[in-house]
């Protein structure tokens, strides 16, 4: 869906973006940038230990088994979680933590390199407290959300000034930065973009932006009044603002956007449910298989080629009676009513209908395997019956 453009409806906030470089432009006459910094040396294969927190979350459980698959036992994982993993996470690291994001000691205990053997060159920062937690407890909210974010930034900057290479560091963002004013305005807009209403009304959304900016600064100007700072680039930060994301392999955790895969949970259980949103909510989502591979090609997509340091993607976009609709096809006997939750229906109509993920189609070659009868047919259908079998 498209909709008004920026200047009909109005934004707010910016995220850094530059053209891309021509074929035939000077580095010397560009601006300083993650994308084509002077200073940046030749991209080399990174070969040291990779940091994962909230590892035992739902993106960090298909995470931990995407790493290994990828790097196989040639490089340690670290899983950093609140809680001790489970049997199976745990198997696909080297090594494990249990501690509080928030705690500065515990965290940089992670980049001792006798832990593995090996200094951290890749961080894949997914702890958080989640929107409707965090709503709950807002001061609880900013020490984990933002003061560990913070601190887990200036420690993944120390191995990259004293390499002088940058710590890859992948960041999961969320549609919950944005804030839309209005319902009304909310439907004229469809798809946003990354600089558009990024005036979050929620206290998660408001952290999560404010990593974003952390993460660009951290990447473009850290230190910058230092006399013999060596380098811009001592972390290599990449976001996306992730929607909805509905997964077959783990229970919903009470996410704000989980109605989706509640309704899909229950039915399956042969359990009656009544969803916290009106029939007509409208946010966009994706499948976890999808949010793993998006996150994965960002990770490896050439720096050079990109033009942001946050980039929005989508799988579809449907309302929670279009999302009942494909329930009901997959499990006839479901019983699904509607009984919005003032609150939580506030966030959500304050999340846009769906996002414009052009940026990362261009840049890196962005495109959902999942439509949202796909998602449902050939993925949701079959893991979720196998589960409950």
């Amino acid at each position: 869906m498209r909709g008004l453009n920026r200047d009909e409806i109005g934004a707010t906030g910016s995220i850094l973006r530059v053209p891309p470089m021509p074929a035939t432009a000077d580095p010397k006459h560009l601006p300083m940038n993650p994308t084509n910094s002077p200073k940046s040396p030749a991209a080399q294969p990174r070969t040291g230990a990779i940091l994962v927190t909230g590892a035992d979350g739902e993106l960090g459980h298909a995470l931990l088994c995407a790493l290994r698959e990828q790097h196989g036992e040639s490089r340690p994982i670290i899983g950093f979680d609140l809680r001790p993993l489970d049997a199976v996470s745990a198997g696909q690291c080297t090594r494990t933590i249990a501690g509080d994001v928030s705690d500065g000691a515990v965290l940089a205990s992670a980049f001792d390199p006798s832990l593995t053997g090996r200094a951290i060159d890749e961080v894949w920062h997914l702890a958080a407290l989640l929107s409707s937690r965090s709503e709950q407890d807002p001061a609880l909210a900013f020490k984990v959300n933002l003061g560990g974010s913070a601190q887990l930034l200036e420690l993944a900057a120390q191995p990259g000034m004293r390499r002088g290479t940058p710590t890859l560091f992948m960041f999961p963002s969320t549609i919950a930065v944005y804030g839309m004013p209005s319902l009304e305005v909310k439907r004229a807009a469809g798809a946003i973009s990354e600089d558009q209403f990024t005036q979050s009304t929620t206290v998660y959304g408001v952290h999560k932006r404010a990593v974003e900016e952390l993460g660009r600064y951290t990447s473009t100007s850290y230190r910058m009044l230092d006399a013999d700072r060596a380098a811009a680039d001592v972390v290599d930060f990449r976001a996306i603002r992730f929607p909805g994301i509905i997964s077959a392999d783990t229970v919903p955790s009470g996410g704000t956007s989980d109605f989706g895969p509640e309704m899909l949970h229950a039915a399956a259980q042969g359990k009656p449910y009544a969803c916290f949103v009106r029939a007509d909510s409208r946010i966009p989502f994706m499948t976890m298989p999808d949010a793993v591979r998006a996150i994965m090609e960002l990770a490896a997509a050439s720096r050079e080629r990109l033009t942001s340091t946050t980039y929005n993607v989508s799988g579809f976009a449907p309302s929670a009676a279009e999302i009942a609709t494909q329930v009901t096809t997959l499990f006839p006997a479901a019983r699904i009513s509607y009984s919005p939750n003032p609150l939580r229906q506030a966030i959500v109509d304050s999340w846009p209908e769906d996002c414009d993920d052009s940026a990362a189609r261009r840049d890196w070659g962005w495109i959902p395997e999942h439509d949202l009868a796909g998602a449902f047919r050939d993925y949701l259908g079959p893991a979720v019956r196998a589960r409950y079998a």
